[in-house]
């Protein structure tokens, strides 16, 4: 493919998009890699998939493969879904949920997330689903961005105590948190410290500049 090859060189559109959820969508050739980016940050592939495959390196491969429920709360294209599939060879159950429908036609159309058999995608807010949804997992990945903006309800506790409340004994959560402003990184500092010793936190800064990540085991 032409646009493939010649991405190496400069980024080659694909398609433009408006949402109003997510503003502007691009899909762009970029190092011979089809990627979703927002006008500001990487949305999915690219610098973000190399971001949640660290999280998920962190936790381990083959612990994850022995998990049987996972919940991603903020699909995008869905690179973490193609790193839970492709890579890391998961065949339990995926449920993601995407509060864009721009976004979830996209990565229908041109990441092909429709032919993933284990994956339930569902378009709702993430905070109404976990408010709902009677399961529980193993791993919860949230990665909720309007462009390099995270929402205020990620940060309160009863949207922690609600996602405490949903993940398996012995289960991760692995959050993805965007650090630009002394503000942010104080943000995060707070939310370190909502979790008691019923769990073991990890916090990895500077993952590719200004994200990062927080990996919390639940013991018990």
């Amino acid at each position: 493919m032409l646009a493939k090859f010649f991405s190496y060189f400069i980024p080659i559109n694909v398609v433009k998009k408006n949402s109003s959820v997510s503003k502007t969508l691009e899909v762009t050739w970029n190092n011979g890699e089809l990627v979703l980016d927002s006008k500001n940050t990487n949305y999915s592939y690219g610098s973000l998939q190399r971001i949640l495959r660290k999280g998920l390196k962190y936790i381990g491969f083959d612990r994850i493969r022995k998990f049987e429920n996972i919940l991603i709360l903020g699909v995008a294209g869905g690179s973490v879904i193609k790193t839970l599939t492709n890579e890391i060879k998961f065949t339990g159950k995926i449920t993601g949920v995407e509060i864009d429908n721009e976004i979830v036609e996209i990565a229908n159309k041109y990441f092909k997330l429709n032919e993933i058999k284990n994956l339930e995608l569902i378009v709702e807010d993430a905070f109404e689903f976990v408010l709902k949804t009677k399961n529980k997992y193993d791993l919860i990945i949230i990665d909720i961005f309007q462009d390099t903006t995270m929402p205020n309800f990620l940060f309160e506790d009863y949207f922690i105590n609600r996602i405490n409340y949903l993940l398996n004994d012995q289960g991760f959560i692995l959050f993805n948190t965007m650090v630009i402003s002394e503000k942010d990184r104080i943000r995060n500092l707070d939310y370190k410290k909502k979790f008691d010793g019923n769990y073991s936190l990890r916090m990895y800064p500077k993952v590719e500049v200004h994200n990062e990540l927080f990996t919390i085991k639940k013991l018990v």
